[in-house]
């Protein structure tokens, strides 16, 4: 069973973090991480570039010894060096290391000094307030931990959404390979694009004796089957995912998509209009008395009830009832509707591929512009561009662009916010660009009050046009830094600026409620990639979910417009 990219990037970041504990070589414990956030990022399966004969080693922050530990893993399922490394270090240290505000250097000094190789342990420690005796802890530290391991303990572990369809699509492939089985569709929160999945909810419909259930508990990555029954099993895939698989008549085979698809509050608000009527709605269909009045699909349900059809990302009783009911459902942004993607990365910084590369795919893709935007020179791990370097690049676009006549190439810099709020460019190199993104990639942790006045400050700036990943957060790995984001979208308004869902999987930010709030202030957003590689151009799909679960229209959104009409929005005076 293939290996999916998020099972070795796992496997990479805790040999990173164990090693970091040990006291290994920076630079080794630097290249595994690099190589993690190379698979994460990649929008195809490394094995599958494997199987196609691919050379991983051209990949950014991976060479040829990983590239081969890569093969190896995806042969094995094993990492070896993982395992040997944790026959002298506890695995659970780097379950430590992961807390917020601890890190892999001060595992190791609670480790050596107190022994402590579990979070059970480390809780206890704190409790008796041993923690504060270690250096580089104190009070404060100690009752920070105790609030996250709380706070972890009430927390179901969800899987972001790209991660899990790595692990649905080939599962639901496998499925529908099966010749009995005629439909099947992953429902639940994985079908409204929600940007973390706690497990996956399949419907199939299948002939009689197509024995589906034994065709699904037999499938490769399964680690345990929980249940098994004749309409319905569970499973646990290898990476700790659970997977519940019903059979449902074909009948009401719309019925049930709607029922396990809606959360709750959505599916408690269709049944009582139901109810209203003297029907009932369940998952087999809707009834009046005994008699089917719907089910076979999910169009005829929403109409017999009076509503105009809701789109899966909408379904989460934030007023989609309403509006189907009264006619005003939003004609929803896709990915077919953006006509270019304004920022990415090429290998001038952190990027896999060169200028022409990343023209050429986006072109394939149907693009008819692509935001060049280079991290600036602040970002000097990232390989930040210097005055001299970015006019090299500009000139370099320029002869570019000569060769197109329906693609253009924008001049672009993702220039840092610095702490002060300045940006990280001379203001004269700034004007030579069509657009500037702008992010903060450091100083995370001030408070609020000074990081909403840093990105304020920014934004005075007339060269600031777009915002780039405004909260900072990584999903499942850092919370968003402090900032009044009401304040940040009201400052945009007023001074002609703009925001940004980040497709990255990993990032998605805005989120879908933040997007939802720019759209009802009028502040319209732009979809991008932060692609570091072509293939990275593939993600705007993930930032189109999102975009979609906030109601947001081709309108709301900057790039669905032609480059010149674009342009006159980035124009501020």
């Amino acid at each position: 069973m293939p290996v999916a990219n998020t099972e070795i990037a796992e496997l990479f970041e805790r040999y990173a973090t164990l090693l970091e504990i040990d006291g290994a070589n920076p630079f080794r414990v630097r290249a595994y991480r690099n190589a993690a956030r190379t698979l994460e990022n990649l929008p195809q399966s490394a094995v599958s570039m494997l199987e196609a004969g691919e050379d991983l080693s051209e990949l950014s922050g991976i060479g040829e010894d990983l590239a081969d530990k890569i093969g190896a893993i995806a042969r094995s399922g094993r990492f070896d060096e993982l395992e040997e490394l944790q026959d002298d270090l506890p695995a659970s240290l780097a379950e430590i290391a992961a807390l917020p505000g601890i890190g892999p250097k001060r595992v190791a000094r609670l480790y050596e000094a107190l022994g402590v190789e579990r979070l059970d342990e480390l809780e206890k420690a704190a409790k008796d307030e041993r923690l504060r005796k270690v250096e580089g802890f104190g009070a404060r530290t100690e009752q920070k931990i105790l609030d996250e391991i709380a706070r972890r303990a009430g927390r179901q572990k969800r899987y972001r959404l790209a991660s899990a369809e790595q692990m649905a699509a080939p599962l639901l492939a496998y499925l529908r390979d099966h010749p009995g089985i005629k439909e099947a569709e992953i429902a639940g929160s994985y079908r409204r694009r929600k940007e973390t999945v706690g497990d996956l909810d399949i419907l199939v419909t299948a002939a009689r004796d197509a024995e589906v259930m034994e065709h699904f508990v037999a499938y490769d990555d399964v680690e345990a089957v929980i249940a098994k029954g004749s309409t319905r099993s569970t499973i646990r895939l290898r990476s700790g995912l659970e997977v519940d698989l019903r059979l449902v008549p074909a009948v009401g085979w719309g019925a049930a998509l709607h029922y396990f698809t809606g959360a709750k509050a959505h599916n408690v608000q269709t049944r009582q209009i139901a109810a209203a009527k003297h029907w009932k709605l369940n998952e087999y269909g809707l009834f009046d008395g005994d008699e089917r009045i719907a089910g076979k699909t999910e169009e005829e349900v929403y109409q017999a009830l009076g509503l105009a059809y809701v789109e899966p990302e909408l379904r989460e009783d934030r007023g989609e009832i309403e509006a189907a009911r009264d006619g005003k459902l939003p004609e929803l942004v896709t990915v077919e509707d953006l006509k270019g993607d304004l920022h990415c990365h090429t290998r001038a910084s952190d990027g896999r591929d060169d200028l022409e590369t990343m023209a050429r795919t986006a072109r394939e893709r149907g693009h008819a512009y692509l935001a060049i935007s280079d991290h600036s020179q602040h970002m000097r791990l990232a390989g930040g561009l210097s005055a001299k370097r970015l006019r090299e690049q500009l000139r370099a676009i320029d002869e570019l662009n000569r060769g197109f006549d329906d693609f253009r190439l924008l001049k672009a810099l993702e220039v840092d916010i610095l702490e002060d709020g300045r940006l990280d460019m001379d203001p004269d190199v700034l004007n030579e660009l069509d657009l500037r993104i702008c992010s903060i990639h450091d100083a995370l942790d001030l408070p609020g009050d000074k990081q909403t006045e840093r990105l304020i400050k920014a934004m005075d700036d007339p060269r600031c046009n777009v915002v780039a990943h405004p909260t900072g957060r990584l999903i499942n790995k850092r919370d968003p830094y402090r900032l009044d984001l009401e304040r940040v979208m009201e400052a945009a308004l007023e001074r002609g600026c703009f925001l940004e869902i980040n497709a990255q999987p990993q990032r998605l930010d805005l989120n879908d409620r933040h997007a939802r709030m720019a759209k009802e202030m009028g502040l319209k957003l732009a979809i991008s990639t932060d692609a570091h590689s072509a293939s990275g151009l593939a993600f705007l799909r993930f930032g189109i979910d999102q975009a979609r679960r906030a109601r947001l229209e081709p309108d709301d959104v900057l790039n669905t417009r032609s480059w010149p009409d674009l342009q006159k929005l980035l124009c501020r005076n």
